[in-house]
């Protein structure tokens, strides 16, 4: 007995370990969103998947070789370098002066137009992957189980509706928007619109604000981005098929938020939040870097850094910022590319590129001066480190006023910085306790959860794999049209029935009133 007992074990430990190996398709977007979709895909080939990403030969960030997946890359130019960095210095340049609101109309007329040549140039580059037959056939044949994507370029989306797989998104931005908005319901009276700077308690002046900003971002996006996307279904889908359902087609969202970032709002089924998934335990630092963390003693140390494309900013503003820096006993730390301030202190350490999420998870990191990108706010949040923001474009603006409103985070204004402004803001992050403590509770309830980000979308990534697809998570109701989904066919049915019964009780009361008074007549004679 105990033999056979004993023989069992040893071939329960030498048989090899079954895992189902999937073939995914990966159709990224450049820049920072691109760091993100690294981690999964890091995560994907730990755990045996296969994986082949389609990049731009120009990117800046995606490589084409790399020990995680295989690439297949095209010469587009989508994400050219000098277009980018002429249009961040472009956006900070604007972002310093005081604007009127004519001005800030046509700078951001002037904003859309730039995303719309990016728009274009992803068409462009999904009508060359559609058009190379050589390369169409081996994407056919590689028989892939899947396409993950990021849905804030419409590339993704499109290639596996034409390759007919399932289709899963990593995802916070879309074409049109703010996710959440494309696939879920979003009453305007608490669900505030991206960009509108608003809470999910909204007074009615708000709530007008709020729907005024919905109208005119929906015009925005039909006007700069939509005219691409439907132009490229038309040539090579036909018209009966409009980008916007094949967007709502796919079988998972994998949200790049969770409900410490976001206010309480209605969710889908196929909805699965990952809020954080890129974060992790810190790792010690570099012993040079542990070495200058040390000397700051008792007072900790601040470190900055405003993201993948505005490492270097105007020289009046980094002088301003120096100066600041310069009157702290803090130490500090900045992810500075430009030229070296001339207001610089002895404090103060420029590095080309520092371990945040390290730093951020380091004990004697005190305040976090970031631009408000979503992930290095996923990381504060993480760490429980409170934020001086500093938004320039896009979402931050938005992001950081969901932090303010939560109590973590001083935001400043770029156009009015200077450096007593600057250094205010820093002191009241640093010393009223009341930012790091509201910070450590939304950490707290982030850490709460009974399965890790990461590991929570990996599962649902496999899920897809395991099951072909996930069509009974997909909600019915982007397929109907605005008067079935309102019921409006259906309030004005019901109120014509009671309207019906109305008209037809007031004619049997008019005949029943008639043949009273006839009667009373005839009762004399």
């Amino acid at each position: 007995m105990y033999h056979s007992a004993l023989l069992r074990i040893l071939m329960l430990l030498f048989l090899p370990c079954m895992v189902y190996s999937g073939h995914i398709l990966v159709y990224p977007v450049d820049g920072s969103h691109w760091i993100n979709m690294k981690v999964l895909i890091m995560e994907l080939h730990s755990k045996g998947h296969d994986i082949t990403v389609l990049q731009d030969s120009r990117s800046k960030h995606i490589k084409e070789e790399s020990p995680y997946y295989t690439s297949i890359s095209l010469d587009v130019g989508v994400y050219d370098d000098d277009f980018f960095s002429t249009f961040m210095s472009h956006l900070l340049q604007a972002g310093r002066k005081k604007r009127s609101i004519w001005s800030q109309i046509m700078f951001e007329q002037e904003v859309m137009k730039k995303l719309s040549e990016t728009h274009e140039k992803i068409c462009n580059m999904t009508a060359m992957i559609f058009e190379n037959e050589t390369l169409m056939t081996s994407l056919q044949q590689a028989k892939f189980d899947l396409v993950l994507a990021d849905p804030a370029m419409g590339g993704g989306a499109l290639l596996a509706h034409k390759l007919g797989l399932p289709l899963v998104f990593n995802v916070r931005w879309t074409v049109q928007g703010e996710g959440h908005f494309a696939i879920a319901p979003s009453p305007l009276s608490y669900v505030p619109v991206p960009g509108a700077e608003l809470t999910d308690k909204m007074t009615f002046f708000e709530r007008v604000t709020n729907v005024l900003i919905y109208f005119i971002s929906y015009y925005q996006h039909s006007i700069y981005f939509d005219q691409h996307y439907r132009a490229f279904c038309q040539k090579y889908f036909g018209p009966g098929v409009d980008y916007l359902s094949i967007l709502q087609n796919a079988d998972i969202w994998l949200m790049r938020n969770d409900f410490t970032f976001e206010f309480p709002r209605p969710t889908m089924p196929n909805v699965v939040y990952m809020g954080g998934f890129q974060c992790k335990p810190s790792n010690p630092l570099p012993d040079d870097l542990e070495k200058f963390v040390q000397s700051s003693g008792k007072h900790g140390v601040i470190i900055m850094s405003l993201g993948v494309f505005f490492g270097e900013l105007l020289g009046n503003i980094t002088d301003e910022i120096a100066a600041a820096f310069a009157q702290l006993p803090q130490k500090v730390i900045w992810r500075h590319t430009g030229a070296r301030p001339s207001t610089l202190g002895n404090n103060t350490l420029l590095v080309n590129w520092m371990p945040q999420n390290d730093l951020l998870g380091h004990s004697k990191t005190r305040v976090f001066v970031a631009h408000g990108g979503t992930n290095g706010i996923q990381e504060a949040i993480y760490h429980g480190v409170p934020i001086l923001g500093l938004p320039i474009a896009f979402d931050q603006p938005d992001n950081l006023s969901r932090m303010r409103k939560k109590g973590t985070a001083k935001v400043l204004d770029i156009s009015e910085l200077d450096r007593s402004i600057f250094l205010e803001a820093l002191k009241e992050v640093l010393y009223n306790p009341s930012y790091r403590e509201n910070m450590q509770k939304l950490s707290r309830l982030h850490h709460d959860q009974p399965i890790k980000p990461l590991n929570h979308a990996i599962f649902w990534i496999e899920y897809v794999i395991r099951n072909g697809g996930a069509p009974h998570l997909r909600s019915h109701s982007f397929r109907m049209s605005w008067i079935t989904y309102n019921s409006v066919d259906v309030m004005l049915t019901l109120l014509g029935a009671v309207l019906l019964f109305c008209w037809l009780t007031f004619l049997l009361l008019r005949c029943l009133c008639f043949t009273v008074i006839f009667k009373k007549k005839l009762k004399p004679e």
